[in-house]
């Protein structure tokens, strides 16, 4: 995918063209633990439809935010992980799981996603 400093007028428009799409975050978020198959990740992300979650993992293998691994083995598997530049974002992640955690306590929600001990991150 190419891209260059010019065509973005503001930082935030750079970063919501990486990792902007209905469930790019949710992806990179999944993978911050370890790598996770297809089948994984489709049921963490369970609103997803196939479709879209193979545009969305396209979309970020494309980026250089994730790598994509082909295991040969009948029938073949699929191993997603986090590329360097993918883990540059794990801080901006951090910090929407905690906005949208605060968000959520103000209205008296539960989230899934903080956990005491894990920067944020819910662990499974």
């Amino acid at each position: 995918m190419k891209y260059s400093k010019d065509q973005f007028d503001c930082p935030v428009e750079a970063t919501l063209w990486l990792i902007g799409g209905k469930y790019k975050p949710l992806i990179l978020w999944h993978l911050i633990e370890k790598p996770l198959h297809y089948m994984e990740l489709q049921r963490k992300i369970p609103k997803a439809t196939p479709k879209m979650l193979s545009q969305q993992l396209r979309d970020l293998e494309r980026c250089r935010m994730i790598h994509r691994e082909v295991i040969p083995q009948k029938p073949p598997r699929t191993l997603y992980s986090l590329t360097d530049l993918g883990r540059s974002i794990v801080p901006v992640l951090d910090a929407m799981c905690n906005w949208g955690a605060e968000f959520l306590d103000g209205m008296e929600a539960r989230t899934r996603c903080r956990a005491k001990g894990t920067g944020g991150r819910k662990s499974d």
